[in-house]
């Protein structure tokens, strides 16, 4: 999986010229062009054809650019694909994907360098999360993105502070992505104004192990960018485990005693994996 920093991917309406220059100067990890939800019906040649635009002007720096589209079953949905494959964004984000199948269809015209991401968002989709995300190893699939506002509507969820009636569909989300060396994303938060209730489904979104979060304003990316970091602490316990295990006594061993606590060859992957997040994330934001 890569360590690339996906904490903050912002959806910003391509239909909105304005947004889209704003776009360019915002701390998030990730841009997404949004020609689906944020765009009315008769908007959505116009939002396609900008967005289009805006991945061949460039500009936005080390964020990824992502353009979600609108569904095959839509309207939009051929033209925009074709559009959006054609642009060679870093990435094209699909909704509603039920079954490896749609994965495969989605991922056939990509360009070999833009990846597939897929909206975990239906119900459909809860029962098949194994064999959607076992598409990575046959399509360009990299990253699954919850869609919790649909699952809400079609399983008629209450969007209750503590996200309770979702603890299943996003912890049989995050297993499945991991069993297949997928990203995933978490989805937006509806209060805009509220950063104490953002801070709450943030730290909820680490502890379930998520990689980062799917937003609607710009106003919270500061603190996704902060919660979904390595805290200082636990990048040095990280460093402390590889420098221990790197000694030459401790060669061969599968457990060892690391600053009073036991470490174990897992400890170590770990702590791997969190240096290289947050050697990643000192890059970008240096750059």
């Amino acid at each position: 999986m890569t360590s690339r920093p996906r904490r903050s991917a912002l959806y910003m309406p391509a239909s909105n010229a304005k947004a889209i220059e704003k776009a360019r100067s915002l701390p998030c990890d990730v841009v997404i062009l949004d020609l689906e939800d944020a765009v009315a019906p008769e908007a959505k040649e116009a939002a396609r054809e900008q967005a289009v635009q805006a991945v061949r002007d460039g500009g936005f720096g080390n964020r990824e650019l992502v353009i979600r589209v609108n569904g095959s079953d839509t309207p939009w949905g051929a033209d925009d694909l074709r559009a959006a494959a054609a642009a060679k964004p870093d990435a094209i984000l699909v909704p509603k994907v039920n079954s490896a199948v749609d994965v495969a269809d989605y991922s056939a015209p990509l360009h070999a360098d833009t990846a597939l991401w897929a909206m975990i968002e239906t119900s459909r989709s809860l029962f098949a999360l194994d064999s959607i995300a076992a598409a990575r190893a046959t399509t360009q699939l990299t990253t699954f993105v919850m869609g919790t506002n649909d699952l809400a509507k079609e399983m008629r969820f209450r969007l209750t502070p503590g996200r309770e009636p979702f603890f299943a569909a996003l912890s049989m989300a995050v297993t499945a992505a991991r069993m297949h060396d997928l990203t995933i994303l978490d989805g937006v938060h509806n209060d805009i104004e509220d950063q104490n209730s953002l801070e709450a489904v943030c730290r909820q979104g680490v502890d379930f192990g998520f990689d980062g979060k799917t937003l609607i304003h710009p106003k919270q990316i500061d603190l996704c960018n902060l919660v979904f970091s390595p805290a200082p602490a636990e990048v040095d316990w990280a460093r402390a485990v590889i420098a221990a295990f790197a000694l030459p006594e401790n060669q061969g061993k599968g457990a060892i005693r690391v600053e009073g606590k036991m470490a174990e060859l897992l400890h170590l992957a770990q702590a791997r994996r969190l240096v290289a997040v947050a050697e990643a994330i000192s890059a970008a934001e240096a750059a």
